[in-house]
């Protein structure tokens, strides 16, 4: 019995050994650890980093066409309709020509007119008073001859004293009268009209022919017809509708050929360069990824909205018809695609006049270390000298504490 108790007593005693060595233990590390301070720990390594800039844009066509209404009128008939495929002249929407066909006959008339008023006065009138000029010369000049040899006859008459010497000045009269109405009739057969009346002809018959061509069009634009093939988007008109002067009738396009103009924000317009690839996203169709590249860069910068952008013209390699023109669509470019940089997370970076500098973990405590950036993202950045593969740096406390050079820190979660 006394063997029993004994070694009760001495299991007790072990026990209480034990308890009281690890509250020491216990106790020995919390002394030790009273003063470091918790942080999350990264470590350098190399892999993959791709640095890519998104922004907004819309869709739009490479080759568009748009038609208006040449003159206010009826729709009086469509034969197209939105999404449609249509082939180079198919005929899409007919308005009705009768004004056009009024008006195209009214410049006809006044082109004909003017054309007429101009020949006559180039070749110095009508027909009617040409014939009636070239009468009235023959007439002058049979009065000419007749006063010339009636003068001949009385001055022969006088030497023999048969005629006085004011019937010879009569005759001398009569003459010089013909002299002048024979002049005055071939300036009106020669320059009847001076240049001044000519040129104001001229005007007015170039103009009608102006006003005929325009006549002519406006009625060739009556009937709509697909100048490519292509895909009608829209047609915002139907039948029998009456439109005014100028009205939007249709669009279309190459859904084939489609470009997207991009609006990057002014800091990230050096990074890029024509032939960047691109992705686009569309909202309507999630999961659904179109490619391009960039086709020409910004050459000035604009206001759009409350940003200052550059406009950034994208073709699209791959639209098949399934992405719409003025669609509001999500861009992306790789700026930057390092297969195997050295990187860090973004958080463990920080900057102080103009210097970049990382807190590297070496024996327990924060090392300020200062480095050299290359290519960054929203996570991670490349680090180009400053830090080896494996290194450790620390990205922030746990507890809040803010970091210093020197700090004691542990790993904390």
């Amino acid at each position: 019995m006394a063997n029993i108790k004994g070694k009760n007593r001495n299991a007790v005693w072990i026990w209480a050994i034990a308890a009281v060595a690890l509250v020491g233990v216990f106790y020995l590390v919390r002394i030790a650890t009273r003063t470091r301070v918790p942080v999350r720990i990264a470590a350098a390594e190399r892999g993959e980093l791709r640095s890519t800039i998104s922004t907004n844009g819309r869709v739009e066509p490479q080759v568009n066409f748009e038609a208006h209404a040449p003159y206010s009128g009826l729709i009086k008939d469509r034969y197209a309709h939105e999404g449609e495929r249509v082939t180079q002249g198919e005929l899409l929407v007919e308005l009705d020509g009768t004004d056009a066909r009024t008006r195209l006959a009214e410049a006809l008339a006044n082109l004909r007119n003017t054309q007429a008023t101009y020949n006559s006065m180039v070749k110095g009138g009508t027909q009617e008073e040409r014939l009636a000029l070239n009468g009235d010369i023959v007439r002058m000049k049979s009065e000419h001859e007749q006063a010339e040899q009636n003068l001949n006859a009385l001055k022969k008459l006088q030497l023999t004293g048969a005629a006085s010497a004011s019937e010879v000045a009569a005759a001398e009269q009569r003459l010089a009268a013909t002299n002048v109405s024979m002049e005055l009739l071939q300036q009106r057969k020669t320059k009847r009209y001076d240049a001044g009346d000519l040129e104001r002809a001229k005007t007015a018959f170039e103009q009608a022919q102006a006003a005929y061509a325009a006549a002519q069009s406006v009625l060739s634009q009556a009937d709509v017809r697909a100048p490519f093939s292509g895909t009608v988007y829209s047609l915002p008109v139907s039948k029998s509708e009456y439109v005014q002067q100028g009205a939007l009738l249709l669009q279309m396009a190459d859904l084939s050929k489609l470009q997207v103009r991009g609006y990057f924000d002014e800091p990230e317009i050096g990074k890029l360069h024509v032939g960047q690839p691109i992705t686009i996203e569309w909202d309507a169709r999630p999961g659904k990824e179109w490619h391009g590249h960039i086709a020409r860069v910004p050459s000035t910068i604009i206001t759009y909205g409350t940003r200052n952008v550059g406009e950034v013209l994208i073709t699209i390699d791959d639209a098949q018809g399934d992405l719409l023109p003025n669609t509001n669509v999500r861009i992306t470019v790789i700026v930057a695609n390092e297969g195997d940089a050295l990187n860090v997370p973004r958080e463990a970076l920080h900057t102080d006049r103009g210097k970049s500098y990382v807190f590297r973990i070496v024996n327990g405590k924060l090392r300020s270390t200062e480095v050299r950036v290359g290519s960054l993202n929203l996570t991670q950045v490349e680090i180009l000298s400053g830090l080896k593969e494996g290194d450790e740096v620390a990205l922030g406390s746990t507890n809040g504490v803010p970091l210093v050079n020197g700090m004691p820190v542990i790993e904390g979660r």
